[in-house]
């Protein structure tokens, strides 16, 4: 019986239960603050992008059964922060077909008075926001929203569990570099449509074509193609953007940030 409905996928997701699997080791076995810190920097820095590919699985499942998905989902959740269908609420059914009309938009980057948003209140705003904006649209949506509160019940126990047994270890291991992934991932919304107000799709989000931006992200980068076909798997999105890339105005491609910018864009 075939697991993974995409080869793809295999790579990304053996190593991102691999860094959970280093994070439990660490977790139990490390007792110097210093060495603690030092793998807490290394885990953000790592779990940055594992954000990414928690977004493609909620938009298109990575196996073929429930419970794989689920667990992946726990696995994403300890490095991120976001909970099974967090994402698939606020933003598959949410964002995505709102982002053309800031009225309506969970990633809002406009304020109710219509000015935009510094990056930092955004970034704060939706952070703060995220979980009620999507146990809101689960309303509509009470399958989603009760897998929703189910994970997220257990992922939170099983969180305030490791914060009992060793909360030192607990807090840098896993809390803070989950928080601080967490409002990365706000903050990295804000640069793919902030700014575009427009009733075009074509106009509608910043690309970003860097090669290792894409490698790390799962080809993220491409949201002007993510965003006219969502739940295309993530390894089809370059073949899409070369077919709408001569649409797409220049000033809508942007370099990533720092330190990927520093890596070979081609």
């Amino acid at each position: 019986m075939r697991c993974f409905r995409y080869r793809e996928d295999r790579l990304p997701v053996f190593l991102f239960v691999a860094l959970l699997a280093l994070d439990l080791i660490v977790y139990v076995v490390v007792e110097p603050l210093w060495v603690l810190v030092l793998w807490m920097v290394t885990g953000i820095f790592l779990k940055g992008f594992v954000a990414s590919w928690s977004h493609h699985h909620q938009h298109f499942h990575t196996f073929h059964q429930a419970w794989p998905n689920r667990m992946l989902e726990l696995v994403h959740a300890f490095h991120t922060g976001c909970v099974t269908n967090l994402w698939v609420l606020h933003h598959v059914l949410g964002h995505h077909l709102h982002y053309l009309d800031q009225r309506l938009d969970e990633n809002a980057w406009r304020r109710a008075d219509e000015t935009e948003m510094g990056v930092l209140e955004y970034t704060m705003t939706l952070a703060a926001t995220s979980y009620w904006r999507a146990y809101m649209v689960g309303r509509a949506h009470k399958q989603h929203q009760r897998r929703f509160l189910g994970m997220a019940a257990l992922f939170f126990s099983l969180q305030t569990a490791l914060l009992y047994y060793n909360w030192l270890n607990a807090l840098l291991v896993f809390v803070v570099p989950m928080t601080t992934v967490f409002l990365l991932t706000c903050w990295s919304t804000h640069d793919q449509h902030a700014g575009l107000d427009t009733e075009d799709p074509l106009h509608a989000s910043y690309n970003v074509t860097h090669k290792w931006y894409n490698i790390l992200s799962g080809n993220v980068g491409y949201h002007t193609a993510h965003h006219l076909k969502p739940h295309l798997h993530w390894s089809r999105l370059p073949e899409l953007h070369r077919t709408l890339e001569t649409r797409i105005p220049n000033h809508l491609y942007r370099q990533p940030g720092l330190p990927v910018r520093w890596l070979p864009a081609a």
